[in-house]
């Protein structure tokens, strides 16, 4: 499976990944311009920005872009002596590149914000339609679907069809946006009636949306997305339910390069302790010449 298709498997699946493109490679390197490879979740990787060597460190960095949703340049280099960041660039030492360099772009692909949208009058409709406009997932669920693990908001547009069972499905299990679209006097009294907590009641926005002088249904629509900026859901971050495998780094004692430290690393034990390497030349020159190495 090639890794643009993999993307759209990952994509649809909401899985979280970090697409690596190596936008420059100066000789010798065994990447050129173009390759690309995914790094998930669990640390895996499919596709090839070069050697184990650049593998590792790429797989390192990826791991760290999904637990924050940023992306990075990397580059990695025989001349950097340790990792220096500036602003977009992550610059890594790499002696094992025989005198070549790469650069390559660390693109964190998060899944976008799900919303569960309840209802089929005008302002249903419009928050859909606005919705998926602004690139926001937006699903229509039937009312006794379980609720996803990483549902960022849900919002009940019905006028009165269904509104108590879905407000409370979402308040028990902490939807961070719950919204019903009503008046002031029936939002009020759809609240009392409802089996919950008095603090899990206060989370119900009623009426839905920030008060912009909304009138039409796209201008409600619009108020309701413009709350869930305001009050910053849905920003960009791993899906709840999402593991991610924040490997441990240890430093290979022949190259100084650091390393990713999980099972499948390459590695030795030496006098009871494990030493992990960047690749196997290394690992080859250690266990050839040991006390060399030992700190």
């Amino acid at each position: 499976m090639s890794v643009l298709t993999m993307v759209d498997a990952l994509r649809s699946r909401r899985t979280p990944f970090v697409l690596a493109t190596v936008v420059r490679a100066e000789r010798p390197t065994s990447a050129k311009p173009g390759d690309r490879a995914l790094v998930l979740p669990d640390g895996t990787m499919e596709g090839f920005v070069g050697g184990t060597c650049a593998e590792s460190t790429v797989r390192l960095q990826g791991l760290r872009l999904l637990a924050t949703g940023e992306s990075t340049l990397l580059r990695i280099t025989p001349t950097a002596t340790s990792e220096t960041v500036s602003e977009g660039l992550v610059t890594v030492g790499n002696p094992c590149l025989s005198g070549g360099s790469l650069d390559i772009f660390l693109e964190a692909m998060l899944p976008p914000m799900l919303v569960h949208v309840h209802g089929d009058a005008p302002v249903a409709r419009a928050l859909v339609d606005i919705g998926r406009a602004i690139g926001h997932d937006i699903r229509r669920p039937a009312v006794e679907d379980a609720l996803p693990d990483d549902l960022a908001a849900l919002v009940v547009a019905s006028h009165g069809r269904d509104e108590e069972s879905l407000l409370v499905a979402a308040l028990r299990v902490g939807v961070p946006y719950v919204g019903l679209v009503a008046s002031r006097k029936r939002g009020a009294a759809v609240l009392s009636s409802l089996d919950v907590t008095d603090e899990q009641r206060a989370r119900v926005h009623t009426p839905a949306g920030l008060d912009i002088g909304a009138r039409t249904p796209a201008e409600v629509a619009l108020s309701v997305y413009a709350q869930l900026v305001a009050e910053h859901v849905g920003v960009r971050e791993v899906p709840a339910g999402t593991s991610v495998v924040l490997a441990a780094a240890a430093v290979d004692p022949v190259c100084g390069m650091r390393v990713p430290v999980r099972e499948s690393a390459l590695s030795l034990v030496d006098n009871g302790l494990s030493v992990y390497f960047c690749g196997l030349g290394c690992r080859q020159a250690y266990a050839d010449e040991p006390e060399r190495y030992r700190t």
